[in-house]
């Protein structure tokens, strides 16, 4: 059997600078509080925890004072840093510099849409943390969308600014996009630049793995992706994996592969999310090399 690692997975470098200013900061700090798990990964945030790292939700930063906090790749809304200076918080600050860019673009598109009577429309998970941070952008009157039902709340007649979370799939942005058009086609008998203006920002360090996974599924017989179940971007690429290969297997680490999706002639594919630690990766590879013997004793 064979069993190869895919090189183009494992962290984005927003994700990877994120973890290291965290590694950093606790080598010289007997504790470090992480607004929101540090990366979509179970795993990875045991093995954070247990080197002082402390993860605590919004309502929890409020009863804070007098410490360090960490900013996660995803972003923070300007609510957050304004709490930080009222509370004495010091910001371990390490939001991606693609998250923070769009969260510019957001602010400046929501600023020109108030004066034109616009909306801004976010494409992606409402309650996600880069979404949150997105929304806060526009004093929470962003519209999410992530279904077609949540077009229902888009107001057709006045004009429209899409947006979408980074970490969402290239096909659903544009699928999405022209569900728009046609409905503000049919409310105004004409689509320009007025009405609707569409801004794919779609980070292509995560776009770029579609068409990679497609071809790693293709190759490979048995895929096992590998990623923690919260992640947005995980659910997106194992569906990639599993539209071009039925034996792709989702799995959060090695405990839940079964030896039967595999026969020893196979060859063995593992990838993951952007916030897939290579590490969890490759153990998994020594677990199913573990399996190998068994799998020819039992064709034996």
């Amino acid at each position: 059997m064979e069993i190869t690692i895919d090189k183009n997975s494992g962290y984005c470098f927003g994700v990877e600078f994120a973890i290291k200013m965290a590694e950093d900061e606790m080598e010289s700090s007997d504790k470090l509080y992480c607004l929101g798990d540090i990366v979509h990964n179970d795993m990875e945030v045991k093995r954070l925890s247990e080197k002082g790292l402390v993860v605590i939700d919004r309502d929890q930063l409020q009863q804070l004072s007098d410490c360090k906090v960490l900013i996660r790749a995803h972003g923070e809304p300007p609510e957050t840093y304004k709490m930080a200076i009222e509370n004495n918080i010091e910001l371990i600050d390490a939001s991606c510099p693609v998250v923070l860019k769009l969260q510019h673009r957001v602010k400046t598109a929501f600023d020109k849409m108030e004066k034109e009577n616009g909306q801004i429309v976010i494409y992606g998970k409402k309650g996600h943390a880069e979404v949150i941070g997105l929304t806060g952008q526009t004093l929470e009157k962003a519209i999410v969308v992530m279904e077609d039902k949540d077009l229902e709340k888009i107001d057709y007649s006045r004009p429209v600014t899409l947006f979408s979370q980074t970490t969402k799939s290239t096909r659903g942005f544009y699928e999405l996009k022209s569900k728009i058009e046609e409905r503000i086609q049919a409310e105004k008998g004409a689509l320009n630049e007025v009405d609707f203006n569409a801004n794919d920002s779609i980070c292509r360090q995560v776009s770029n793995r579609e068409p990679q996974l497609q071809k790693f599924a293709q190759e490979n017989d048995v895929i096992i992706f590998v990623s923690g179940k919260k992640s947005s971007n995980g659910k997106a690429l194992y569906q990639v994996c599993r539209n071009e290969n039925l034996r792709s297997y989702f799995v959060e680490n090695e405990t839940e592969i079964n030896p039967l999706w595999f026969k020893p002639e196979d060859k063995v594919g593992i990838c993951g999310a952007t916030s897939t630690p290579m590490w969890l990766m490759e153990r998994i590879q020594r677990h199913i090399s573990s399996l190998e013997q068994d799998l020819v004793l039992d064709k034996g």
